[in-house]
């Protein structure tokens, strides 16, 4: 008998056009999207920020929890909750995107969590500043990367593994990285990531680690699986590919009117309505632009001023609606002349699909 079951079996497959298998949907009843009528809040709500959770939500006690810094430090120590809630206290509004959103509307589509929209939220986040606490810990010259580590263990392709993910010192020094412990104000829930987990600003979800409970200083790149197995863009299974790092330039729009049932396409009066939404981009680089298609024709929307650097901004424009059927959409461009495709570069993984988002309505005679 081998200690691993899972040597062997079958990994990604094959996927049609429109079909999802039993795995995918077992997927998507566990990992929730936000709904999009959300978007219409500066803030997400606790309960509809998207969720991708790869193990199982590991159940830890607040009261015994210690994280450690360890390897290549001078002077590595522990530090448990409580004395991480007594550093300095920071709360920053984060647009967090899941890298896989818009896996589903690429083809051929990779086999994974078959988001389409929704893999998206923003929250206000409170915890204390990362950088103080690596300095205390003292790396050691040499150091090329710090690894992160979360609770949570299981397997991807055969691989046994805890999440993992890493920063250079570089990236470290760019990057506002937040130790957070709160979320909208409240404890964090333990789907996400109670009781301590990493905050990337402007970098796609898998970078903000859940369950983080160790930070180690490497002299050589951390090599764990969900560093340089996944979340690489790549064209053939065989290539190294490039890391997936800051999101790209993306805007969604609140449905109008009502929906149907099963296929949420929109039915609407004739008049005016106002079109809203969101638009975001990585690295805290803000949204300039953002166009709205009625028909074959692009108009100016109205865009306002985020509610932070790594936040979100809002859009409206107003439409006056005849009867007829359309398909709605919207692009944004950042600062710095990044515009949403019509059609995402394609990658093997569906990754950073950001391709406007569409949506069929039909305006009632």
């Amino acid at each position: 008998m081998t200690d691993n079951p899972f040597t062997g079996a079958p990994g990604h497959e094959e996927t049609t056009l429109g079909v999802f298998s039993k795995a995918e949907v077992g997927l998507a009843n566990r990992n929730s999207g936000a709904f999009l009528e959300m978007l219409a809040l500066d803030i997400t709500p606790v309960g509809a920020h998207y969720l991708l959770t790869h193990f199982d939500v590991p159940l830890l006690d607040a009261g015994a929890y210690r994280l450690v810094f360890d390897g290549a430090f001078e002077a590595p120590f522990e530090i448990s909750l409580e004395e991480i809630k007594a550093e300095p206290r920071v709360t920053m509004p984060v647009t967090m995107e899941c890298a896989g959103n818009g896996r589903a509307g690429m083809e051929p589509r990779a086999f994974s969590m078959p988001w389409a929209y929704e893999a998206v939220g923003t929250a206000e986040w409170t915890g204390t500043p990362l950088a103080p606490l690596i300095e205390r810990a003292k790396p050691q010259g040499g150091v090329v990367d710090f690894a992160f580590e979360g609770a949570d263990f299981g397997y991807d392709n055969g691989v046994g593994h805890a999440f993992g993910r890493s920063l250079t010192p570089e990236e470290l020094a760019d990057l506002e990285v937040l130790l957070v412990y709160e979320m909208n104000g409240q404890p964090l829930l333990p789907q996400h990531g109670a009781p301590l987990r990493l905050i990337v600003p402007g970098w796609y979800g898998m970078a903000s680690v859940k369950w983080l409970n160790r930070i180690t200083a490497m002299s050589e790149r951390y090599q764990g699986f969900q560093q340089v197995e996944t979340y690489r863009f790549r064209q053939d299974a065989g290539e190294a590919g490039e890391p997936v790092t800051e999101i790209r330039v993306k805007s969604l729009m609140v449905p109008p009117g009502v929906p149907d049932w099963i296929t949420r396409k929109r039915r609407l009066s004739p008049g005016p309505v106002t079109l809203q939404g969101r638009a975001w981009s990585g690295a805290g680089v803000p949204v300039e632009r953002v166009e709205v298609r009625i028909g074959e024709t692009w108009h100016e929307a109205k865009v306002e001023a985020p509610l932070g650097r790594y936040a979100w901004a809002g859009w409206s424009l107003e439409w006056e609606a005849a009867p007829g059927h359309y398909v709605l959409a919207c692009r944004a461009t950042d600062a710095k002349g990044n515009v949403q495709p019509m059609k995402a570069e394609w990658n093997l993984s569906g990754f950073a699909n950001n391709a406007p988002h569409e949506v069929e309505v039909f305006v009632e005679d």
